[in-house]
């Protein structure tokens, strides 16, 4: 009975152990692993890593990690306009399948998929930069964006009516779809302004647009949006995706 229990007890000592040294190295890999993503992707602040699954050693052995979350709070992304950004918020990944060198300098997801958020402020400050020619000697540009509820934008475009002072706001329901890795605006249906029914492809000149949110981290893609209360939610996705390296 001694000897047993003394076994038992060495036992649970060698478990302890090996969950604390585990914990120790998970976390030492998931510091490593943020700070290569940081500089790789030139981030302001250091993202969040959080390495899945126990234990880690054996998926270190493997040389394969099966589930690895990364959380960027702001991204820049590219627009198609030379020297201009979109800001992206809370981008967070799920990555599967993830291979990596023994220093972390480089490491690979066979999938991703995640989430992220463009506010309506920033999607509106890349919406349209002048105002469009509408015909008739009318004028418009989008000067505010909101949740219209049912996935549906709510735009507004100032109109600028011939003859007089005074601006005329208009507000239209407008879907949001996503192509090619650019958000596309597109109004449901358009009003008469003044009373004047005007060409319709003229007025989507000022109420349609797009955005492109290009070369997101590790090279995901958009795959889905949807508009939501504080901006347009967009899903992203990838393949062979690279964290870092």
């Amino acid at each position: 009975m001694r000897a047993l229990r003394i076994f038992l007890i060495v036992v649970v000592v060698i478990g302890v152990l090996f969950v604390i040294v585990d914990r120790v190295a998970v976390h030492f890999a998931q510091g490593e692993a943020a700070d290569k993503l940081k500089t790789t992707e030139d981030l302001a602040s250091t993202p969040d890593v959080s390495i899945k699954g126990f234990p880690f050693l054996t998926q270190v052995a493997s040389g394969t990690l099966d589930d690895v979350h990364v959380g960027i709070k702001e991204y820049d992304a590219t627009t198609g306009t030379a020297g201009k950004t979109i800001r992206v918020e809370d981008l967070n990944a799920d990555m599967k399948d993830v291979t990596f060198t023994g220093d972390y300098s480089s490491a690979t997801a066979k999938t991703a998929t995640g989430t992220a958020l463009v506010s309506y402020g920033e999607l509106l400050k890349n919406a349209q930069t002048a105002p469009a020619d509408l015909g008739l000697g009318f004028t418009g540009q989008v000067v505010g964006l909101a949740d219209g509820g049912n996935g549906k934008i709510k735009v507004t475009v100032d109109v600028k009516v011939p003859g007089v002072s005074a601006h005329q706001k208009v507000t239209v329901l407008s879907t949001v779809t996503v192509r090619n890795n650019t958000v596309q605006v597109h109004a449901d249906n358009l009003p008469k302004l003044a009373g004047v029914s005007l060409a319709e492809d003229r007025f989507r000149q000022a109420s349609d647009f797009r955005q492109a949110i290009d070369q997101l981290p590790g090279g995901i893609k958009l795959a889905k949006v949807e508009a939501v209360q504080d901006g347009v939610e967009i899903a992203v996705k990838g393949s062979n995706v690279k964290l870092a390296g």
